[in-house]
């Protein structure tokens, strides 16, 4: 309308704010969580790659409870979730054994939680570390279950072929029940993927690690 009043004017503008910051809002919230999503992506990376073994218990202990306070500040997101169901997961590597089966089904727990908002979050990446700890926690007096290891890896690689951790894992998967040359190929492709451009540091470190595997050494944990 050409004549409307000055109120009409700041009437409509006030609307215009209303059904913009909605959106506005939504995109820095979104901002804010990828910037905590990076941090913590940083510091996993570190602390599996980096830091000296024996530190290792106590710097994923001090990171388990960074990585929580990202899920209590944003609940309903799959994402923060998987950070920590797989800081917990590491730091279960690094903890004595009573200590390690109780962090792996927390682990667990929280994995599951993930994945029942949202399968395909981080590229598949809470059904690739549930299958891994399906296959690694013993099975007896824990919940390992082969059977189950291989749902959610087979699960992850429908989701997504290319994913170097989901070809990594099960390769590993059927190297250690004996499928010494379907895990080649599972192996051989994870080494041979690109690095995706949001995790190189991690993915460089993987490539060794399956290359490790191929040449016949000791299997990484």
């Amino acid at each position: 309308m050409m004549n409307r009043t000055g109120f009409q004017r700041r009437l409509a503008d006030v609307f215009l704010c209303v059904f913009l910051l909605p959106p506005l809002l939504a995109s820095a919230q979104d901002n804010t969580l990828q910037a905590g999503l990076s941090r913590i992506s940083e510091q996993w990376v570190y602390g599996s790659y980096t830091l000296p073994t024996e530190q290792r218990d106590d710097f994923f202990a001090t990171l388990q409870p960074q990585a929580h306070l990202l899920v209590t500040a944003y609940p309903g997101h799959a994402e923060p979730l998987i950070w920590e169901g797989i800081i917990t997961a590491s730091h279960a590597k690094y903890q004595n054994p009573f200590s390690a089966l109780s962090s792996a089904r927390q682990a667990r727990d929280i994995l599951l939680k993930a994945i029942s908002l949202n399968p395909a979050a981080m590229d598949g990446s809470a059904l690739i570390t549930l299958g891994a700890l399906y296959f690694r926690v013993p099975k007896l007096g824990s919940f390992g279950d082969d059977d189950k290891a291989k749902q959610y890896l087979t699960q992850a690689l429908t989701l997504d072929p290319n994913n170097i951790d989901a070809n990594y894992f099960y390769g590993k998967f059927l190297l250690e029940h004996g499928d010494h040359n379907e895990a080649l190929s599972y192996l051989n492709k994870a080494a041979s993927l690109p690095p995706r451009p949001q995790s190189l540091t991690a993915d460089r470190f993987r490539h060794e690690e399956a290359l490790e595997l191929i040449r016949g050494g000791d299997t990484p944990e």
